[in-house]
């Protein structure tokens, strides 16, 4: 028995939002009780007790979309690399990269992410691989990273066309086969989607394939009208935009996520809307890639979409891309007004709702039977902290590397800024070795 106590408990539970000099008991894996710090702790007088000493207890981030493979790009410089649009991007940095990735390099970069994950208050990853410099086995070392560090997580294998039939094919087989893996494990520690790169690097004939070798209650997660060229090529080969073509190959769904969603147009919100799919937006990468600014709060207000928020591979700090979702709507939209209840309901609400369509025990809140994911924050306000200010706190006062304490399903991964269990120093040094000799792959 574990108990954390002593701190100002946001329980994300709408019967308890916030209670002062809060505690929660955690039994195996997941909440046992949730009270006053005095109560909870004569309950369970012999159990270990972490004092949060008046800082915030509150659930694990959910990262609802990310690209552990983009771990070994931060300082990277690609000789001749200087792009001019998205699709220079993509071409020459992003597939240069993953066309040179190995099963170490996948690994090694995985653990560092998932570490970070773990260091920013981060409990649960959804992730969209691609190394196409060695397609088979590739999300077995991510699993194998995330079961060293304990993150939570759902991979999947991001097909694509681009680098021909053959390695379609392996990549179709790869989610195949780590989708039957996960199915197998009884921990709620790891799930699987089918991954598609986009509709513009896909024919009818590789998503017809993906479908085939998609079992039932397993979705697909698909980038969507990212950038013009996604929008045009489908207009000029099938006649159609991006979401009508995925609905009528069958491929959306409540199981299904689609990523960015920016060139969509209100008939394609219908469709989205219509089949419970979801959407998740990634603020900080769409800035930084200069694609445009999503349709979010139309999408979220208008058109009631499922909507949730990630990183896209930017940051493994979910704070971040909060604080920027927060200003990019005010700012592209002119209004003031814009994303102060949406955005939070995306990641606070929305994030573990999506993840619980693949996840069993309840995510993202604290409270009896919920999943032991729960992180301590280091945050003394300098004014009231109520229920109804919860989340301006966070967006104002609150950073990443503010967690001090990480425990994932009942386990403590993280306690006062320490890892446990974990070599910290050996993860980083094999971490840089490992990207150094990638870099001198890519160039040459």
């Amino acid at each position: 028995m574990l108990l954390i106590g002593n701190g100002k408990l946001i329980t994300r539970n709408p019967e308890q939002m916030l209670i002062e000099d809060g505690c929660v008991a955690i039994e195996g894996t997941q909440v046992k009780q949730v009270g006053i710090t005095k109560d909870v702790k004569a309950s369970y007088p012999d159990a270990d007790f972490i004092d949060a000493k008046g800082k915030l207890i509150m659930p694990g981030f959910i990262n609802m979309h990310n690209h552990i493979y983009s771990t070994f790009a931060r300082g990277l410089s690609i000789r001749g690399y200087h792009p001019k649009n998205f699709m220079d991007i993509l071409r020459d940095q992003w597939w240069r990269i993953d066309s040179e990735l190995n099963l170490k390099d996948c690994y090694h970069s995985a653990a560092t992410a998932y570490l970070d994950s773990v260091k920013n208050g981060v409990t649960t990853v959804f992730d969209h691989h691609a190394s196409y410099g060695e397609v088979s086995g590739s999300l077995a070392e991510l699993s194998r990273a995330a079961d060293e560090i304990g993150v939570r997580t759902c991979l999947c294998y991001e097909v694509s066309d681009r680098n021909g039939e053959e390695q379609m094919k392996q990549a179709v087989k790869e989610n195949a086969d780590f989708i039957q893996a996960a199915a197998s494990r009884t921990d709620d520690m790891q799930k699987a989607m089918m991954g598609m790169h986009a509709s513009f690097t896909l024919s009818d004939a590789s998503m017809a394939l993906c479908k085939e070798q998609t079992p039932d209650g397993i979705g697909y997660h698909i980038h969507v009208a990212e950038g013009m060229d996604d929008l045009y090529d489908s207009l000029k080969k099938y006649g159609k935009p991006i979401v009508n073509r995925l609905f009528e190959l069958g491929l959306l769904g409540e199981k299904t996520m689609l990523g960015h969603c920016i060139y969509i147009d209100p008939r394609e919100m219908d469709i989205i809307r219509e089949t419970d799919t979801m959407v998740v937006t990634n603020p900080e990468s769409n800035m930084g890639n200069a694609v445009g600014c999503p349709p979010a709060m139309k999408m979220f207000n208008e058109f009631g979409i499922m909507m949730g928020l990630g990183t896209d591979g930017y940051t493994n700090d979910m704070t971040e891309s909060f604080k920027v979702a927060n200003i990019i709507h005010k700012h592209h939209l002119v209004d003031p007004n814009a994303a102060w209840s949406e955005v939070p309901a995306m990641l606070f609400d929305n994030n573990p709702k999506m993840a619980n369509r693949y996840f069993d025990k309840p995510l993202g809140v604290i409270k009896e039977g919920a999943s032991a994911d729960i992180i301590v924050v280091d945050y003394h306000s300098p004014t009231p902290i109520t229920e109804n200010n919860i989340n301006s706190h966070i967006l104002f006062g609150v950073n990443g590397r503010a967690v001090t304490d990480t425990i994932i399903n009942g386990t403590v991964r993280m306690k006062d800024r320490e890892m446990v269990g974990i070599d910290e120093e050996k993860i980083y040094a094999d971490a840089q070795a490992q990207a150094h000799d990638l870099w001198k792959r890519i160039n040459g």
